[in-house]
Formats: structure tokens, sequence, C-alpha cells
């Protein structure tokens, strides 16, 4: 079967070799990884998700992913092989190991971390039958040998008609951490993680009129305030927004990622936290409203029109690259939360779980994961500098949370061979 990219085009051309567009998960399990019973899990996994199974191929002017009949790879490595290349078996997803870690590498513009989230779920479903001789319960698992729709396959982007006509928005300049705190020489990129109860968090997001995601965007909206109180540039969090609910296709397998703009005013920095979340929560309904995003699922569906417009790959990455910088001026920081993982029962078997992704921009962003009883925040960062880190967990140590830091490292995300590049 042969499908054209549309949402999935503008994440190929903003992908590149220094910031490459994946998405990598990373799971520690309770034991050492049996790699019979991996091998097992991921090709079962593989049939449940033959949109995933495909290779990048170009006609007639446009790119399209054809069906791959090759073996997703599995590498023993924690860091991976490339997408879209020989090593990967021209896969845009693969696989790997080491020790008691199991990683997923996939291209951010086949899917999501929402869709990310279902593969997950099913090859955590089939390891661990495998791998402890056990019968998990199936509900809300996508199997094999489910019926798999249209409503999975179809981009519901390019399919919407009457969407609304997107607001005009000219948003200023937005407050830089990179420019602010002279980090302009330090360019290694690194993720601090960190862990907090999951019911505490929830607790202190509830007492405060938020959730997880929004008193996240706002303790950081807090922190940097601190950080930078002399500065003029507004702070700006963007909250990602899964579009699927305003778009009524919750099956749909593309990356689908609209945003919320939550602006730290300055009328907002001397009320108590509580008022402040609420200021918060108020910004989210009203931007999260179906005709909002849908109205940004019409622009998107504007500016994927004309890229596919344009007829060489050189045009479409000069007006990609415009649009990113553009975007990067109006966002301080980003934070990512799919939601609650919910990986059944076989989480019991999870240690620890990491949401990696690239192309962030010139901007921190930070991945929210809740699996296992615990949050776990991940701060992806383009320096290495723990300026932001600290002045989060200063907010988090005023407030009373609990939290652990579990490590520092250095970004590595699957590496995409684009074909303009071979």
């Amino acid at each position: 079967m042969e499908q054209r990219l549309f949402t999935g085009i503008r994440p190929l051309y903003s992908s590149s070799k220094e910031n490459p567009n994946g998405i990598r998960i990373r799971i520690r399990m309770r034991d050492l990884i049996d790699l019979s019973a991996l091998r097992y899990a991921v090709d079962t996994t593989m049939q449940r998700y033959p949109y995933f199974c495909v290779e990048l191929q170009k006609k007639a002017g446009q790119y399209v992913f054809i069906d791959n009949a090759r073996p997703v790879v599995i590498s023993n490595s924690l860091h991976g092989v490339d997408l879209n290349a020989e090593e990967s078996n021209y896969h845009m997803i693969a696989f790997a190991y080491q020790d008691n870690w199991i990683i997923l590498d996939i291209f951010h513009g086949l899917t999501d971390g929402t869709g990310a989230y279902e593969v997950i779920r099913t090859l955590l479903y089939y390891y661990c039958s495998k791998r402890y001789g056990i019968k998990l319960n199936e509900e809300g698992i996508r199997l094999v040998g489910d019926e798999i729709t249209a409503e999975e396959w179809e981009d519901p982007i390019e399919k919407a008609s009457d969407l609304p006509t997107p607001a005009r928005s000219d948003l200023p300049k937005a407050l830089n951490i990179i420019e602010n705190a002279e980090l302009q020489n330090d360019t290694l990129k690194t993720v601090y993680s960190i862990a907090i109860d999951e019911s505490e968090f929830v607790r202190f997001s509830m007492d405060n009129d938020g959730s997880p995601g929004t008193i996240t965007a706002l303790l950081l909206s807090r922190a940097v305030a601190k950080l930078f109180p002399d500065a003029n540039d507004p702070i700006r969090i963007t909250l990602c927004v899964n579009q699927r609910k305003a778009l009524q296709k919750p099956k749909a397998h593309q990356s689908l990622v609209g945003g919320a703009m939550l602006e730290y005013k300055e009328k907002l920095r001397d009320w108590p936290l509580d008022r402040q979340a609420t200021a918060y929560r108020g910004m989210v309904f009203v931007q999260t409203m179906d005709e909002t995003v849908l109205a940004g699922a019409n622009s998107l569906r504007g500016l994927t029109q004309m890229l596919l417009s344009k007829e060489t790959d050189q045009e479409r990455l000069d007006i990609t690259a415009y649009i990113g910088k553009t975007a990067e001026q109006i966002m301080t920081a980003t934070v990512s939360y799919v939601g609650k993982a919910n990986y059944k029962e076989a989480e019991k078997y999870i240690r620890d779980f990491r949401t990696w992704t690239g192309a962030t921009g010139n901007y921190p962003c930070v991945a929210i994961a809740a699996v296992n009883g615990r949050f776990t925040l991940d701060f992806i960062q383009p320096f290495s500098s723990p300026l932001i880190i600290n002045a989060f967990s200063k907010e988090l140590e005023d407030n009373g949370i609990t939290y652990d830091l579990q490590d520092v490292a250095v970004l590595d995300v699957p590496n995409i061979q684009l074909p303009w590049s071979k």
C-alpha cells in the first residue's frame, strides 16, 4: 500500500543530521532483556502496525511511504541505528536493547508520542507475555487480529474539510534562555531527568487547580522569571496539544500535535501559585477548544499544501527553515505530556522510562512520562548548563515536592538518513 506524505512532510524537511527529527523511547526493565522474546515481540507488534512498516521513496516529485517487508531491526546497542538507511533495512522505525534497556526509535513525521505509546503498549504486552510465560490482560491494547480501520491509516488533516480559518497571530519575540544566559558557546545537547512520585504530583496539581502538564509549564515559567528578572521579552511556554480529539480521529497514527501558548504575564507574577495555575488553566482551556485546535490544524494543512506545491527539495528546505526559525523566536520552552502511559500489567516490569526527541529547536523541551507510579521529566536542552534544572528543582523544593535527579546524559536520538543527503 502506498501512503503519500502529508503531515509528515514538514517533519521530514525540518530534520537534519545535527537535529534529527526522531523520537527515542528508552525503557529500563526489571530484568535483563531476553533477545528471543524481544524478537518475537517486535515481529508480532509490527504485524499490528503495517503503516509503520514502510520505506520512504520519491515518485513524481512527491515523497511516499511504500510497504517494506524487510524485518524491523533490533540492534544490541544503546545508540541504535540510522533510520531510512541500509542498517535499519530502510525502515523509519527500529528497536535496540542493552542489558535491561529496550529502546524504540521512530521518525517523528511518522507518528508522535501518542502513536509511539500505542506501539510500546503492544510491544510490552507481547514481550512480557513471552519473557515471563504469563497471560496479560488484553483490554485497551492493540493486538494482532484486530481490525485496522481506515481511521488508523488515513491522515485526518489531509482528509478534513470545512476547517475553521486560523486567526492571524503576530506574537512578539519570547525570552530566549541561551541569549539571556549567554550560553551561545555551550552547544552540548544534554538531558537532565528527574522523577517525582505520581500521586504526590497529581495531588499537588489538583490542589492548585491544574494538571501535571500545566503545573510543569507554570513552575518552569516561574523558574525562568527568577533567573532573568530584568529581561524585557515575555516568557512563553508552549504546551503540546493532541489534535486527535478535535479531529474526532482518536485512532489516527500520524504526528498530530498542536500547541497552547502559555505566557507568564507581568501581572501574574505577584500572584500566589494557585491563582497563577488557575490563569494557566484558563489559557489552556481556551486554546484546546475544538474550534481553536481545528483552526491550528487548518494552518498546518495550508503550510503542508504550500510545501507540496514546490518543485524542489531545496525550495521546501528553505521554507521549512524559515518557518522553524520564526517559530523558535516566539517560544521560551516547550512542555510535552502525552498523558498517563497506562501500560497495564506490564508496568510492574518497568523500572525507568525516558522520552527523548530531537529537532527541539533553540530552546529546552520538557517531556513528561507517567509510568509505574511516578512522573519522569526529561529536560531536553540544546546546552549542557544545569541552569534550568537547578532553577526548576528549586521551585519543586519551595513547594514541598520531593524529586530525585535520575541522571544526566548527552542527548542521543536516532539519525535519519535524508534522501537529498545520500
